[in-house]
């Protein structure tokens, strides 16, 4: 996109070097920033360029971490275990860049990256909000409605008769009282790849704990918005996070 910068950034996780995609608008700070938690496992569901761009494009410094293991980063992929906490050292890294404004680190998480930033939303003090877009909330039902990726469920993960617990500490509708700031749940209903029950199952969870969410449901969306409906709800997406307000310390 014009008018944004485009890095590769290698940053410490728990000892590890990790590697992100960042892209900043070309302006002058301090600006609201968006930590983008990516789908996928390594080579499935990369950070394109392309979409951090467009995000930046409304005047947003966009980090997109890799997570351990992919792009040349050491360490491996638990699919929401300990790498987790590279979302987590992602955003003590934003704090500290000086063309961000610290009050205002708002979470974008898209399909399995819905769980790496809900997880953020717990454990990160001063979130601003959390978007999850075809988000994963429940991994036992990731199981059930993935048969294909069932195989590599049961090798990072475990299955979810003998490892429920490895399960249940990767499924955010489980912990929803511990999240900290207002969340937008962007799904289609359509969604093959993450089915609309994980969008009902997180904002049941938010309502039940009192947390302020809203739901925004695409009629006739698959995971993969079309460009004028993308187009259309990340403008939208935007004109939301640009209404939240920083809670006073």
């Amino acid at each position: 996109m014009e008018g944004v910068s485009l890095f590769r950034v290698t940053y410490l996780s728990q000892g590890l070097r990790v590697k992100a995609a960042l892209a900043v608008p070309d302006q002058a700070g301090p600006m609201p920033a968006l930590l983008y938690c990516r789908g996928g496992l390594n080579n499935v569901g990369k950070v394109r360029p392309e979409r951090i761009s467009q995000l930046a494009a409304f005047g947003y410094i966009v980090f997109a971490p890799h997570y351990r293991g992919s792009e040349g980063g050491e360490g491996r992929d638990e699919f929401g275990g300990n790498d987790r906490q590279d979302v987590f050292s992602a955003y003590e890294l934003l704090r500290t860049l000086p063309q961000v404004d610290p009050q205002r680190i708002s979470l974008y998480g898209f399909s399995r990256g819905g769980m790496m930033a809900l997880f953020a939303a717990m454990q990160c003090e001063g979130i601003l909000a959390a978007v999850v877009w075809g988000g994963v909330s429940d991994l036992f039902l990731t199981y059930e409605e993935r048969v294909d990726l069932r195989r590599m469920l049961r090798r990072i993960v475990g299955h979810p008769r003998k490892q429920e617990a490895a399960y249940r500490e990767r499924s955010p509708v489980f912990t929803a009282d511990r999240i900290r700031c207002p969340v937008l749940i962007i799904h289609g209903t359509e969604d093959q790849n993450v089915g609309v029950e994980h969008a009902y199952r997180l904002a049941n969870a938010l309502q039940l704990h009192d947390k302020p969410y809203e739901l925004w449901l695409a009629e006739g969306a698959t995971h993969l918005f079309l460009p004028e409906l993308n187009e259309a709800y990340t403008r939208r997406m935007f004109e939301w996070l640009n209404r939240q307000v920083p809670q006073p310390v």
